[in-house]
């Protein structure tokens, strides 16, 4: 699977339903200037997929507080999205979601983004794209694999301290925690504590 890392996120108009319920053609260049995690999930009406697609909406404002827009695709329609969001969480429905569920159904996207799989759905894939429009990192999970909401937000932490500060982020780092200065002379502070 080719990686889109460091290169322009391919741009995209779809139908979505919209946190109010509505539908609207969105494209994903009216968000340059914000960051955006751009996820996938499989098929609406399933498993593991509510269980993300609601963990992102509960975390919602962790997102938007760092200027961090959610969109989330698969390659049902808006119908079914929208019948979906009016199902009960009880009963396997999503409930309200605080950001847009993109439609896919031509699978257009998931394709531009390579997370097509054979089966004609896509892979749990997550981007995080910046303010520019590059993709600054990706994942790509097989279809039984749920993700971790906090990881999604500590990269974009990662990604924001690295663009502000020029220091780079070591493993397990989280925002507030020390970072370190690149290069073989200037990474010695870091280590000198940390090993």
């Amino acid at each position: 699977m080719p990686t889109l890392v460091a290169k322009p996120a391919p741009d995209f108009e779809a139908d979505a339903v919209m946190p109010d319920g509505t539908f609207k053609k969105i494209k994903l260049s009216d968000y340059k200037g914000k960051y955006v995690i751009l996820f996938f999930y499989p098929l609406d009406f399933t498993f593991v997929c509510p269980t993300e697609i609601i963990a992102f909406s509960n975390q919602i404002a962790d997102f938007e507080s760092r200027n961090t827009e959610v969109l989330g695709v698969s390659v049902d329609s808006q119908f079914s999205h929208l019948a979906w969001r009016n199902t009960d969480r009880k009963s396997g429905g999503l409930g309200e979601i605080k950001y847009p569920l993109v439609a896919d159904l031509n699978k257009d996207i998931s394709r531009a983004y390579d997370v097509l799989a054979d089966g004609g759905i896509a892979f749990r894939g997550l981007f995080l794209i910046d303010k520019d429009g590059i993709v600054q990192h990706q994942l790509v999970n097989n279809l039984p694999l749920g993700r971790n909401i906090d990881e999604a937000i500590r990269m974009v932490d990662s990604l924001q301290h690295h663009e502000e500060n020029g220091e780079v982020c070591p493993a397990n780092w989280r925002k507030g925690d020390e970072a370190m200065k690149p290069g073989p002379k200037e990474s010695q502070s870091y280590f000198q504590k940390h090993n």
